[in-house]
């Protein structure tokens, strides 16, 4: 079978290196660094000390170093933020001019590769300097889009709001990017307390429309004009959607338009 392939322009990379690398970044996002493999990544964030959303980023070895997965119109942000962390810890932060593929029913042929570990119907990811894949078809931007949607998998800051998400909204821990048993990280106190004490009022959840798409920032309401949420990024007659869940048993509307919760994936 073929290899269908898809170059992800809108992320980049940042390189960890150094004897601090592991314990620099464990204490500073939501999962388990110390997993971190050349062949297991990891999805993790950087939060606010309030728990809220700051950063996402896919983590993977490479040697003895880290690599980041990492949103491209962000990265200067990120960078900025990980050298105000350094301070004395052994580490060494380098802006890689690497880019990021996406490769479907296919391996790579060089770069690091790893399992998408937010949802395996993303299949697999590569870092590379070039096209890792010599024989490939392209996967079309569109297929991809529809599928990271349909099984609810979020953007970066497409579609979590900065400052605003709590990382639990986001559909994280269904997504493998908390670990509730690693030590302490900024905003670890909130986003356990929210797992263990409180129940969630929203969350980023997958919703599929009758018969057409609408923009992203559309207001969401119940069938009795109450608001329940607004459509976040689309791709076909799909969307993720940021929704009370209080109202998910509710019918739910975009004008004259149904939508139902597409929670089965």
């Amino acid at each position: 079978m073929t290899a269908k392939l898809l170059h992800l322009e809108n992320r980049a990379v940042i390189r960890v290196s150094g004897p601090d690398a592991k314990s620099f970044l464990q204490g500073l996002v939501t999962n388990d660094v110390e997993s971190v493999s050349s062949d297991q990544a990891v999805y993790a964030a950087m939060l606010t000390p309030q728990g809220k959303f700051l950063f996402d980023m896919i983590i993977v070895a490479d040697g003895d170093s880290l690599l980041l997965d990492i949103e491209r119109t962000r990265k200067p942000d990120l960078f900025r933020r990980l050298m105000m962390y350094k301070l004395r810890a052994n580490v060494d932060l380098v802006d890689e001019a690497l880019s990021v593929w996406a490769v479907f029913d296919g391996e790579a042929e060089q770069g690091v590769s790893y399992t998408d570990p937010r949802h395996k119907a993303l299949h697999l990811r590569v870092i590379a300097e070039e096209t890792p894949v010599k024989d490939f078809e392209i996967l079309p931007y569109e297929v991809y889009e529809e599928r990271r949607i349909r099984h609810g998998v979020p953007d970066g800051s497409r579609d979590m709001a900065v400052e605003k998400y709590f990382w639990l909204e986001t559909n994280a821990e269904k997504l493998n990017g908390v670990s509730f048993s690693k030590g302490c990280y900024v905003g670890q106190e909130l986003t356990a307390r929210m797992k263990h004490r409180t129940t969630l009022k929203k969350k980023i959840v997958p919703i599929k429309f009758e018969g057409f798409s609408p923009e992203t920032g559309t207001l969401i309401e119940t069938a009795s004009g109450k608001k329940a949420g607004e459509v976040l990024t689309q791709s076909g007659l799909y969307a993720l959607a940021y929704l009370r869940l209080e109202y998910l048993d509710d019918q739910l509307l975009v004008g004259d338009v149904a939508l139902s919760p597409n929670l089965k994936e």
